[in-house]
């Protein structure tokens, strides 16, 4: 029970990475608010986790719309008392070099992985210095500490994650809010499917990665829950790669 008596909002946790951090939390404890634009798949992991004895709800969230930020803190808040854990998991991938992409493509990339998590922050922020404290976890990628032949606009995307994360680190230290961002490698969930299908890119990825396998979303997943429990009290403005060695090279 590493986060009992905790309260998180999770952002994307309909499918994929967030899907798997959210039965995790609530596992482990946590009461869990899941936001997300999937609205069927977000009430069956809500279905899902209340059916085993944990505390879920989902919540409609656009994560470029700051009245839905607004309301699903809001949520969290009247639910269950408080907000003391905050995941900024919702995310896209574009897979363009930098002139195959559109104006439109780069403004995607951005708007979701990047402003969505600055407003998930800025609106969390509140609810947990009224918690007295609270850990944000950013979830960046290894394409936020490395360049990529692949997707420009996801890089700087991500790149921007991994800054953001650390300024919002040394702007709330002293408030007791921690935040911290995670850099997943290569993982299998439906986001990297289009690279996956990829014999040429996937046998390459595999060749470079001192563990030859595919991350799954359970390796995001712990690594989260160490970041959001008190576990980590001392940790803020950190970077944690979960990548299979691959960024080690």
């Amino acid at each position: 029970m590493r986060l009992e008596n905790k309260v998180a909002l999770i952002s994307g946790g309909a499918r994929g990475m967030g899907a798997v951090e959210a039965k995790l939390f609530a596992k482990e404890g946590a009461r869990v608010v899941i936001g997300d634009i999937r609205e069927e798949a977000g009430k069956q992991i809500e279905a899902e986790i209340n059916e085993t004895g944990g505390e879920c709800v989902f919540v409609p969230l656009d994560v470029t719309d700051e009245n839905a930020w607004q309301k699903a803190v809001n949520e969290a808040v009247t639910r269950f008392g408080k907000l003391d854990i905050l995941v900024n998991n919702a995310g896209v991938f574009l897979h363009n070099k930098v002139e195959e992409t559109s104006s439109d493509e780069w403004d995607l990339m951005m708007n979701v992985n990047a402003k969505g998590v600055f407003l998930g922050t800025k609106f969390a922020i509140p609810a947990m210095r009224d918690a007295g404290g609270g850990s944000i976890v950013n979830i960046s990628s290894v394409a936020g500490l490395v360049g990529a032949h692949y997707s420009s606009a996801y890089n700087a995307s991500k790149g921007a994650v991994r800054l953001f994360s650390k300024s919002t680190a040394l702007q709330y230290a002293a408030e007791g809010i921690r935040c911290n961002s995670v850099h997943p490698g290569l993982i299998e969930t439906d986001m990297s499917a289009a690279v996956r299908a990829d014999p040429k890119f996937q046998a390459t990825r595999m060749d470079t990665s001192p563990i030859s396998r595919l991350g799954q979303p359970e390796d995001i997943a712990f690594g989260v829950l160490y970041l959001a429990s008190d576990e980590a009290s001392f940790v803020t403005g950190s970077e944690l790669v979960i990548d299979g060695g691959w960024t080690a090279q």
